[in-house]
């Protein structure tokens, strides 16, 4: 296996792919890497392909929360599929070579995906704010047509802008390392192998951020803020519990997502380190879609329940 400083040096006329360097400064772990994160890849698709099942099976979970849910974990499944397949192959073949085309359509496809998943948390995060606070009208407010229009929302929304964020990206002019210190192509780690001036990307992306990351994760504090004041006003122990058990899944996934998310995405080129980045990349592309499942499965009683019914 060839290391790091091994790797092709290219100048700006004749770059035509890139390499994910991935794990490659770890040689002696490679398919033991390989091993863990294909059971962490079955793991997601099977954790979210159950939830998907018995949303659409089980009468008792055809609720908007369900929906959204099935929508999540659909969603997740979609999100990882975009980087851990090539991310495997490479560990096993140890080729890491990726083109300009395929480096770009991955970035895309991991935008949108990404950004529509911090939408559809915040769609979550409303379904629970109307439901807790405003439990009367929830059925109306919440119904079939408008919880389609919000998961059609969360799809759509990002799409032109994402593809013109990716096409602005890789228009820059790249010269000397065609190095991607990362296990797949990520909008930070291009920029750092853009030739001149790339201020007005960064900035571009900064603003993209705030609208996919930032707004939709105030929308979800504002939401729990007021979902905790009301849930505090509950006269009795029980119910109080009760509530915040159909918020705590979420917030869960929120704090774990959007952390690693913002850390990543909020901090200028020079600041970025490879060793972290690719952490924190590990923490919002693998760690949070493995435990989805788990986190919204173990602590729900409705779906512990349809799992007992599905399960011979």
């Amino acid at each position: 296996m060839e290391h790091q400083e091994h790797l092709p040096e290219v100048n700006l006329t004749s770059l035509m792919e890139f390499f994910l360097l991935g794990f490659s400064d770890i040689p002696h772990l490679q398919m033991f890497l390989f091993g863990i994160f294909l059971f962490a890849y079955m793991i997601i698709l099977m954790g979210n392909g159950m939830i998907i099942l018995i949303t659409r099976v089980d009468k008792a979970l055809q609720t908007p929360m369900y929906f959204f849910l099935a929508n999540f974990s659909f969603l997740e499944i979609c999100y990882v599929s975009i980087t851990i397949p090539k991310m495997l192959m490479n560990l096993w073949t140890q080729k890491r070579n990726v083109s300009l085309f395929e480096c770009a359509t991955q970035m895309c496809f991991f935008l949108i995906l990404g950004g529509a998943e911090c939408l559809l948390l915040a769609v979550m995060a409303y379904d629970r704010y109307v439901a807790i606070c405003n439990p009367l009208h929830y059925p109306l407010v919440m119904n079939h047509r408008v919880c389609i229009q919000l998961v059609a929302g969360s799809w759509i929304t990002g799409i032109p802008i994402q593809i013109g964020q990716t096409y602005e990206t890789f228009s820059l002019p790249f010269c000397g390392s065609n190095q991607i210190n990362l296990f797949f192509c990520d909008m930070p780690q291009v920029f750092k192998l853009a030739c001149g001036d790339t201020f007005v990307n960064e900035m571009s992306a900064y603003i993209v951020v705030v609208l996919f990351v930032t707004v939709p994760f105030l929308l979800i504090l504002c939401s729990y803020s007021k979902i905790i004041s009301t849930i505090l006003k509950l006269p009795s122990a029980t119910s109080r519990a009760r509530a915040f058990s159909t918020c705590s899944s979420h917030l869960m996934v929120v704090t774990l997502f959007f952390g690693s998310g913002i850390t990543t995405y909020f901090q200028p080129k020079s600041k970025h380190s490879s060793e972290r980045d690719r952490f924190l990349s590990l923490f919002y592309t693998i760690v949070v879609p493995m435990f989805n499942p788990v986190i919204y499965t173990l602590r729900n009683k409705d779906v512990m329940v349809a799992l007992r019914k599905l399960l011979p």
